[in-house]
């Protein structure tokens, strides 16, 4: 179901399979440990990273670097996992943007070209999304594209810093996908 070598882009923005030698680049955007607050691992050093990247590249989720056409440089990554081919249906996530692109419509362009491959290419039943129920951001982000809040999965998560994570879910339906795409003008 999954092509590993797939590559995602619209006018200025280019989602590509995350290769090694990104990592190091990366790292420019990662650096700051307040990003890690609601995330599962402190990216902001290269053991980490590359233990983050390690599923990627055992191609247990498709992970992509989100990078800017204009300038070619990387924003963040966002991935492709939890593949069910014979549900028809796989979780979008693992997604962070460094501190200067968040806020600028970058993540809804990202989703925009993520679920557009996975309900008109890869013809899914259902697109799934989990996140922190303490971040308010990324839980307002997915209600705004249209994403139906789902449940809570209690001290379902091991965060940094040894914190558990209740976990909230949401997902898109295929029933819901045109609905979705006239009202985020997509």
């Amino acid at each position: 179901m999954i092509d590993f070598e797939l590559r995602l882009e619209n006018e200025t923005l280019l989602l590509r399979p995350l290769e090694g030698q990104d990592l190091p680049g990366l790292m420019n955007l990662t650096s700051e440990p307040d990003l890690w607050r609601f995330y599962t691992h402190d990216l902001s050093t290269l053991e980490s990273l590359i233990a983050w990247s390690k599923p990627a590249f055992e191609k247990q989720r498709l992970q992509f670097i989100i990078i800017d056409k204009g300038n070619g440089l990387p924003m963040g990554c966002t991935a492709f996992g939890n593949i069910s081919e014979r549900d028809k249906r796989l979780e979008i996530g693992w997604t962070w943007l460094g501190k200067a692109y968040q806020g600028k419509g970058i993540n809804n362009q990202v989703k925009r070209l993520m679920l557009s491959h996975c309900f008109d290419i890869l013809e899914l039943e259902r697109v799934e999304f989990k996140t922190d129920v303490l971040n308010i951001q990324a839980r307002n982000s997915l209600k705004n594209i249209g994403a139906i809040e789902e449940g809570v999965l209690r001290s379902h998560t091991l965060m940094t810093k040894e914190r558990r994570r209740d976990t909230i879910y949401y997902s898109i339906l295929k029933s819901e996908w045109n609905y979705v795409k006239r009202e985020n003008d997509w």
